[in-house]
């Protein structure tokens, strides 16, 4: 609801905005003899409203407070020197000016409390999501939620529970030598490579997107584990020798393994911390 008022009052605002804008180059071409008057007092209008937007409507109404002021002494000298005779000319600016700050901090307020709602949305996202939008794997939100689960399971019924930590060797490196688009194409494939190594009932995980590491959750020991390293160490090599020309880099793997245990490893992340120790002798 907020967010549909914000949207309502930053239209409003422009549409009214469009309008004193027309309104005011049809009174300044009406009269030849005022031209260059109205022109002088339209991008002093503009100017002030320029001033509002970046910075407070109270700086706005300050410099609206002075140019009434002005106007008015100017309108004075014009009817008590020159003998000038006070008429629309001198009403339209004591009204336009104002409402051109105004419009324009109607605009400037809608449009950052739209920003700061968007921001909101999307810090909500990235701490709610459960899936990694280049990859489509489940994150370390998903991660955490399951290995609490899987973790319970492997106590109650005595089921072996290992986590392999991926990471590919030289990334650093390897980001400095291909492009951006190949980057995420290399992400893409070694995920997929990553998904077809493993059973239904095991899971994989995007643990960080900015230096690739991936987690696979495994309902087996260590030893069985150890084959499933094997096979992925070899399934790269054979993706180094049939895409040899698509990265014009060797992908390389380490792989870091603990098999959980209760008494050491009492919460997720400690699960990725101990693996994670493990890739320093994969080397």
């Amino acid at each position: 609801m907020r967010r549909f008022q914000s949207s309502m009052t930053s239209d409003a605002a422009f549409m009214l905005l469009f309008a004193a804008c027309f309104v005011t180059v049809v009174f300044t071409a009406r009269d030849p003899d005022l031209y260059l008057q109205n022109v002088i007092f339209f991008n002093v209008a503009f100017l002030i409203a320029l001033i509002t937007y970046f910075t407070s409507v109270t700086t706005g109404l300050i410099l609206n407070i002075l140019f009434i002021f002005g106007y008015g002494t100017f309108t004075l000298y014009q009817t008590v020197v020159v003998g000038g005779l006070i008429g629309s000319q001198n009403y339209f600016w004591l009204i336009m000016t104002p409402f051109f700050t105004v419009v324009t901090w109607m605009l400037t307020m809608s449009n950052r409390r739209l920003q700061a709602e968007n921001e909101e949305l999307q810090k909500n996202n990235s701490s709610l999501a459960t899936v990694d939008a280049n990859t489509s794997l489940k994150n370390t939100l998903s991660f955490k939620n399951d290995a609490t689960i899987f973790m319970a399971l492997s106590v109650r019924y005595e089921i072996p529970l290992t986590l392999l930590v991926i990471q590919v060797k030289y990334w650093d490196e390897i980001k400095r030598m291909i492009s951006e688009d190949q980057l995420t194409e290399a992400i893409q494939d070694m995920s997929k490579l990553s998904q077809t190594s493993i059973r239904t009932n095991d899971a994989l995980y995007m643990l960080n997107r900015e230096h690739p590491t991936w987690g696979m959750l495994l309902f087996t020991d260590r030893p069985g584990a150890q084959m499933v390293i094997d096979r992925l160490k070899r399934r790269v090599d054979e993706l180094n020798e049939t895409e040899s020309e698509k990265y014009k880099v060797s992908l390389n793997l380490k792989i870091g393994a603990i098999q959980y245990d209760r008494e050491t490893i009492p919460t997720p992340l400690d699960f990725i911390a101990q693996a994670k120790k493990q890739l320093e002798y994969d080397v």
